[in-house]
Parts: structure tokens; C-alpha cells; sequence
């Protein structure tokens, strides 16, 4: 299947739970859906759309909203599936019972982000150390980083 048929496709099988669907280059497509949908369009990607490797999930804070980029890799194209949740409810649901594999993603998008991800099955810290401070993400556009003061062995005081 081309990436041209796979947009035409969708746009059959999902109808109006694609708010976007395009094709911007060769063998790339984009599709939008709201977060709800986000399981159901992972799964029918998996089961009809041979999307069954996962490339990474990425995240962007745009302000009120966290989008979060879903990258499938298959022959025929790489689909990314995007989503966008409020950041005043910023929770999402794992998509873990369809792309096992999605696990070490999902853990970073919850501690890089603050984004719950309900489901994930193993929600421990994944990059960031365990003294790390409650409430801290390092890739929100309003976190600063605090950089300790420097401290030189046997240097002056």
C-alpha cells in the first residue's frame, strides 16, 4: 500500500476522528485525532496498516496545551499520529496493551512532561535521578534549570 492509498484509507476508516490527515512528503503521513481516539486509531494502525513498530513517542508544550507525536515506522510509510491534552488535565492513556514496547516512551513523556499516562504498566523513573523534585520537567517550556553552585575540592572558600 502507498502512502497515498493509506491516506485515502483512513480517511475512510476513521472518518471524522481524524481532525487532520495529510501527506506532506513522500512515504509521510500525518494524522491528527483527539486524545480519546488515541488507542483505537493506535490499533487499527497495528491490526490493518501494518504500523506495528513504534520509532518513539515525542512531546511538544505549546503553552495551554502538551501535543504528543506518535512515530510509526513501516515499509510502505511513517505515520505519526498526534494528540494534543490540555495542560491544566495533562493525562493520556497508554497505548501499552497494543504496542507493548510503547512502555519506556510513555515513562519518559510522564517524567519529562508531567503527563500521567493511565496504564502504563511500570510508571518508575526512567532518566531522570530518584532525588529528582516532585513537580520538576525539564522539557516544559516554564521549567528553569537551577545550576548548583560549583564546588572545587581543596579549592578557596
Amino acid at each position: 500500500m502507498s502512502d497515498i492509498e493509506i491516506v485515502e484509507s483512513l480517511k475512510r476508516d476513521l472518518g471524522e476522528k481524524a481532525l487532520e490527515l495529510t501527506n506532506p512528503d513522500r512515504r509521510r503521513v500525518f494524522l491528527k485525532v483527539a486524545a480519546p481516539e488515541l488507542v483505537p486509531t493506535v490499533t487499527l494502525l497495528r491490526d490493518h496498516y501494518d504500523s506495528t513498530h513504534l520509532s518513539t513517542i515525542s512531546g511538544v508544550d505549546k503553552g495551554e496545551t502538551f501535543e504528543l507525536l506518535y512515530h510509526f515506522a513501516s515499509l510502505a510509510a511513517s505515520i505519526t499520529v498526534r494528540t494534543e491534552i490540555p495542560r491544566a488535565e495533562p493525562r493520556i492513556a497508554s497505548i501499552c496493551a497494543v504496542i507493548p514496547g510503547a512502555v519506556l516512551y510513555e515513562r519518559e513523556i510522564q517524567e519529562m512532561f508531567g503527563v500521567t499516562v493511565e496504564g502504563v504498566p511500570d510508571g518508575r523513573r526512567l532518566n531522570l535521578p530518584d532525588d529528582w523534585p516532585d513537580g520538576q520537567y525539564p522539557l516544559r517550556k516554564d521549567w528553569k534549570h537551577v545550576r548548583p553552585e560549583e564546588v572545587i575540592p581543596g579549592g578557596k572558600s
